[in-house]
C-alpha cells in the first residue's frame, strides 16, 4: 500500500474498522507500518512482548501455540483483512502464541504507542474501535471455548 488512499480503501474492508468514515480511516492509516514476512518466518513468538497488531494485506499465517509439554498446535490461519494481536493494544503482556508467515505476507503493523496515542487524540475513533476490540474478542473467547469444550 504506497499511499494513504490505497491503505484507507484496504482498511474499510477490515473488519475491525467497519463503521469508520473515511476521514477516520484517514488518521489511522498514517500510522500502520508495512512489512513484510517470508513463508516460515515469525511474525510474533509465544512469551515475547507485543508491540503490536497485525493485519494481513496479502498472503496467509498461521497461528501456533506451544504447550506446556512442549507439543505445538496450529490453533488459526489468517488470510487478507484478518488481524491479530490486538490484545497488544490494550496491554504489554507476553504473546499468548506464535504467528508465523504460511507463505509470503504483507503485513500492516499499528504499534501500540500509536494506538494509545489515537486513542487520546480521537474520541470518535477510540469509541468505535474500543466497541470493535471488544466484540471481537468476545467472539474469539466464544469460539476458543467451543472448540476446547466440544
Amino acid at each position: 500500500m504506497s499511499d494513504v488512499k490505497q491503505t484507507v480503501g484496504f482498511l474499510q474492508r477490515v473488519p475491525l474498522f467497519r463503521g469508520l468514515k473515511t476521514r477516520q480511516l484517514e488518521h489511522i492509516a498514517k500510522r500502520f507500518v508495512e512489512r513484510e514476512f517470508a513463508a516460515g518466518q515469525a511474525v510474533v513468538t509465544q512469551g515475547q512482548g507485543g508491540e503490536g497488531f497485525f493485519v494481513i494485506v496479502s498472503g496467509k499465517a498461521e497461528v501456533i501455540r506451544e504447550r506446556s509439554d512442549g507439543t505445538k498446535a496450529v490453533v488459526n490461519t489468517f488470510g487478507p483483512t484478518d488481524f491479530f494481536g490486538e490484545l497488544a493494544l490494550l496491554d504489554d503482556a507476553p504473546r499468548m502464541a506464535q504467528v508465523r508467515a504460511a507463505e509470503d505476507c504483507t503485513l500492516a503493523v499499528f504499534f501500540r504507542e500509536d494506538f494509545l496515542g489515537l486513542l487520546q487524540t480521537h474520541a470518535g475513533i477510540a469509541s468505535k474501535i474500543s466497541l470493535q476490540l471488544a466484540r471481537h474478542i468476545g467472539q474469539r473467547l466464544r469460539e476458543a471455548v467451543h472448540r476446547y469444550t466440544v
